[in-house]
């Protein structure tokens, strides 16, 4: 088994044990509310980009609606970076993307959730390439705005097919 696989094998089983261990009486989804939160996400690049990165460093800003029931919607942007690696002593350009996502989130439990994303990712080295990105993840939210997520994040256009097992914590507030 590769070395990456077990790393992500395990943050899934460690983040899993967390959220087990967290769950609370409280409800993070009030309902008809507005929320605007502000991440920092860190990934490992899989698929394509392996080859090309070991590492993503971004930030996202994230507007969701609370409904009433256990259903939360989302629109998410930002940028990440994707840093290359060296190759024979020489490092090209990093690699930007700008997501543009519109999602859905499903509270199973008052903090946990499931959440899935639909959208598409411009590439800011190769000015026409612009990818479809279909992400699913699971997460953890409180109602002090604390918000954290694990997610896998696929990009596919132009003939190229690359993803990213990425990490999200972030920080709402009430609109």
């Amino acid at each position: 088994m590769k070395k990456s696989t077990k790393w992500i094998a395990s943050a899934f089983a460690a983040v899993a044990l967390l959220f087990a261990s967290n769950v609370k009486a409280q409800t993070s989804n009030p309902g008809d509310t507005w929320r605007l939160g502000v991440g920092v996400e860190a990934g490992l690049p899989t698929g394509d980009l392996n080859s090309f990165s070991n590492f993503e460093l971004g930030g996202t800003a994230r507007l969701q609606y609370d409904t009433k029931s256990n259903i939360s919607y989302m629109l998410t942007s930002g940028y990440y970076n994707v840093f290359a690696k060296s190759f024979n002593g020489v490092t090209p350009s990093a690699q930007g993307i700008v997501p543009v996502k519109l999602g859905m989130k499903y509270f199973a439990t008052s903090n946990i959730y499931f959440s899935g994303e639909v959208g598409a990712g411009f590439e800011t080295s190769y000015a026409d390439n612009i990818k479809l990105i279909l992400s699913p993840g699971i997460g953890y939210a409180n109602v002090k705005g604390l918000d954290v997520g694990l997610r896998y994040e696929n990009f596919s256009g132009q003939g190229d097919n690359y993803g990213l097992v990425g990490l999200r914590i972030a920080y709402g507030l009430k609109l």
